[in-house]
């Protein structure tokens, strides 16, 4: 036998062979698909971009062999790498409440003693001269007007004609300011002259000034009796007090 007759055999042997295996993978259901089928899932395969893909795919169409199989590394073009999603925004910050005002400070009320002296425009003064203690005169100052009122200090007094006001009893000053509600009064007494006759310089008066403290600018005018008081250089005053008895004490 030629070696061109036993080369011949062993193709045709070789091809019943593949056909006998071809069709017995079709009549078990595992065979390749058909031309057809190949044909129409190659075709999608190769239109369909993937939609992951962030840039263009470049799919190559795959072939398809004689049995009509789509061969694995037929996908020409290489897919494009996923788009990276982009990071979420962060939530924006909450505000921060606003802060409470401050309260504002309260004014000093009306009725505060400090803030309100009193005033010969708001009060009612006068001047009475008593039996006990011998020489003296009580002044009597009272509250007319609608607001608390304080007598500070005490009162500065001038005689007649007299250019100086008498000192004061500095034992007689009381360990609070005098404040006087609507229609209450506070009090000093004046030692107009010495019980014993000792003093020097004295002389009648029948008119008298009385500044509330030794820096008000304006004086209230009380009557004196008719016949007018005797001072000498013996007069003294006494703190605004609270009570009659406190500034008859001195």
């Amino acid at each position: 036998m030629s070696t061109r007759t036993h080369r011949t055999r062993m193709l045709v042997a070789a091809a019943l062979t593949a056909a006998t295996l071809t069709l017995t993978a079709c009549n078990s259901g595992e065979g390749v698909q058909d031309e057809g089928a190949s044909a129409g899932s190659a075709s999608t395969a190769s239109t369909t971009p993937s939609p992951k893909a962030s840039g263009g795919t470049s799919t190559g169409t795959g072939k398809t062999d004689s049995a009509g199989s789509t061969s694995e590394g037929s996908t020409g073009g290489a897919t494009g790498s996923t788009g990276t999603t982009g990071s979420t925004g962060s939530s924006g910050s909450t505000g921060s409440s606003g802060s409470t005002g401050s309260t504002g400070s309260t004014g000093s009320k009306d009725s505060d003693p400090s803030r309100t002296p009193c005033s010969p425009a708001s009060t009612r003064t006068t001047a009475t001269e008593v039996s006990r203690p011998l020489n003296h005169l009580l002044l009597t100052v009272t509250n007319t007007g609608s607001k608390n009122c304080n007598l500070t200090g005490y009162p500065a007094v001038r005689f007649g004609e007299a250019q100086s006001v008498p000192p004061a009893f500095e034992d007689s000053k009381p360990q609070a300011v005098v404040t006087l509600a609507p229609g209450e009064s506070g009090y000093a007494s004046v030692l107009l002259s010495a019980a014993d006759g000792s003093g020097s310089g004295g002389s009648t008066a029948k008119s008298v000034e009385v500044y509330f403290d030794e820096s008000a600018s304006a004086a209230a005018h009380p009557s004196l009796p008719a016949k007018g008081v005797y001072v000498d250089d013996s007069i003294r005053v006494s703190y605004w007090q609270s009570t009659m008895a406190d500034a008859l004490a001195w």
